[in-house]
């Protein structure tokens, strides 16, 4: 199954270390950020996982949960949390997948549809796509995706950034340019005429036609 931006997240239900999900169902009215790795205790993955618990808080004032997957069995990821804990010094509470029947991974393209077996057997490198990040919107369409290689681990405060941008840009009619950050100035879309402009953007500046900025609204 292809997935791009703007497609409905596929719906699934799952084993979690929170206990059994419908997807959507757990979603609710909020965003969502499903964040995937090849295999519990491999070391990337936990510094990743350890980085996201502590930042979890940043998420949640966002109306933003957080729910990680690996191919690997539940009961195995509470041994993995243990350990992040004890290396990473963040205790995991966000809900982790066990996808041991590979199929969350197949349904959101991470693995071909016609992937044989399950998780038992599989390596790392075996499961190396499975490392990729869906930022999931209200309206449960996906926003954004990413996926990294194995050896280049993840960089969960561009993340927010993105979240940030989209949330600002899903309520106001404006874009974000190179580098934003959280409260720099913004583009206004095309489809604002100029008139609508000095409305809405009062005091905006025109560097061309089509390149007009102002103050991030509030």
């Amino acid at each position: 199954m292809s997935l791009r931006i703007n497609d409905t997240a596929p719906d699934f239900t799952a084993q979690t270390t929170h206990g059994p999900i419908s997807f959507h169902q757990w979603i609710g009215d909020q965003w969502a950020v499903l964040f995937s790795h090849p295999k519990d205790f491999t070391p990337v993955c936990t510094t990743e996982l350890g980085y996201m618990a502590k930042i979890e808080p940043e998420f949640t004032k966002r109306n933003t949960k957080l729910i990680g997957l690996s191919v690997d069995p539940v009961e195995n990821h509470s041994k993995w949390v243990a350990d992040i804990e004890e290396t990473q010094g963040a205790t995991v509470k966000y809900p982790m997948i066990g996808d041991t029947d590979l199929a969350v991974a197949k349904l959101y393209n991470m693995l071909p549809a016609d992937e044989a077996g399950s998780s038992e057997g599989r390596t790392a490198a075996t499961n190396a796509t499975v490392r990729s990040v869906f930022i999931i919107g209200p309206d449960k369409k996906i926003k954004l995706m990413l996926t990294y290689p194995m050896t280049t681990g993840r960089n969960f405060d561009e993340i927010l950034r993105v979240l940030d941008s989209m949330q600002l840009t899903a309520k106001h009619k404006v874009a974000t340019p190179v580098n934003w950050k959280n409260g720099d100035d913004v583009i206004i879309t095309t489809a604002v005429s100029n008139e609508d402009a000095e409305k809405t953007f009062p005091g905006y500046k025109t560097i061309k036609p089509y390149l007009r900025v102002t103050k991030q609204p509030s």
